[in-house]
């Protein structure tokens, strides 16, 4: 059957609009890469339980003498690219009947997905928003989330109990409301990591998280009786193997209970790493693609 150039139109029209469609939620779910040659190059020891298991090789005079023009302090300037400040800013939130200092980056309202981020103990907002510290990896988390559509979070955390807690999930309903039925992604290092235990018990934050990140964190024993683990959402763990904080056998052990019952679950292991190596070494856009992926 012979079609008039009208016809040839309209099927132009609709297919353009299914690449469009189709194009939007790939960018919405899978960030592209971004500076991978720096941070995505990482050499894999050994890789086990189906993959669900990585042994990463750390060496502190590569990975920060290296890397670092000022060791623990200042990334080498081809590590960081500072355009994205244009999109930050220190905010104060009002939640309920309380504050929250947080810096935000990317788009407050309608973003394709949110991250965000828990420093540890002695720590604030500044920590998960500084770009030269940790070898430029925060600094490439909020490219990879900024560039993408995405929304990124830094709150200063007064408490790791339950008020902290209460915080947090008060930010992830605000983060909700702004950008309604997008992904939000919570990532939870050393002591902070009680913030994202203490909310994988809360089944209203959990309706709305996608995953969790959990970084050189302590580990929980009674997570698989939580809504989070109920909900089977994906989780990423990314640990030092010889972190004298919080000893790598204990997420471990969780981990491996996890993926024995079926867990959508993944644990980086960096072999002779501290206690801030995933800070630094942890393969954000990696992350964030299994996480939006499951």
């Amino acid at each position: 059957m012979r079609m008039s150039t009208s016809h040839y139109s309209i099927i132009a029209a609709i297919a353009a609009f299914f690449l469009a469609t189709g194009a939007s939620s790939q960018t919405a779910e899978r960030l592209p890469p971004y500076k991978d040659d720096l941070f995505s190059t990482q050499n894999v020891l050994q890789t086990s339980k189906d993959g669900a298991f990585d042994l990463i090789e750390y060496d502190e005079m590569r990975d920060i003498n290296g890397r670092d023009r000022v060791p623990e302090k200042r990334a080498q300037q081809k590590y960081v690219s500072l355009g994205v400040r244009k999109l930050q800013s220190d905010e104060t939130l009002q939640l309920g009947a309380q504050k929250l200092d947080v810096t935000r980056v990317g788009q407050g309202a309608g973003a394709a997905f949110t991250v965000i981020f828990i420093h540890g103990r002695n720590g604030d907002r500044r920590l998960g928003a500084n770009d030269y510290s940790f070898g430029g990896n925060f600094n490439r988390l909020k490219n990879l989330v900024a560039g993408n559509g995405g929304v990124y979070y830094s709150p200063s955390v007064k408490s790791f109990g339950s008020d902290g807690v209460a915080t947090i999930e008060e930010l992830i309903r605000y983060a909700a409301a702004q950008s309604p039925g997008k992904p939000v992604i919570l990532a939870c290092a050393s002591m902070g990591s009680q913030i994202c235990w203490g909310l994988s018990r809360d089944a209203d934050s959990v309706k709305h998280l996608k995953g969790m990140v959990i970084l050189s964190g302590v580990a929980d024993p009674d997570f698989a009786k939580s809504s989070f683990a109920k909900a089977k959402l994906p989780l990423w763990f990314a640990h030092g193997s010889r972190d004298p904080v919080y000893a790598a056998t204990a997420q471990q052990a969780l981990f491996e209970k996890l993926l024995k019952a079926g867990y959508p679950t993944h644990f980086a292991l960096y072999e002779t790493g501290n206690h801030g190596t995933p800070i630094r070494m942890i393969d954000w856009r990696r992350t964030l693609n299994w996480i939006l992926g499951s």
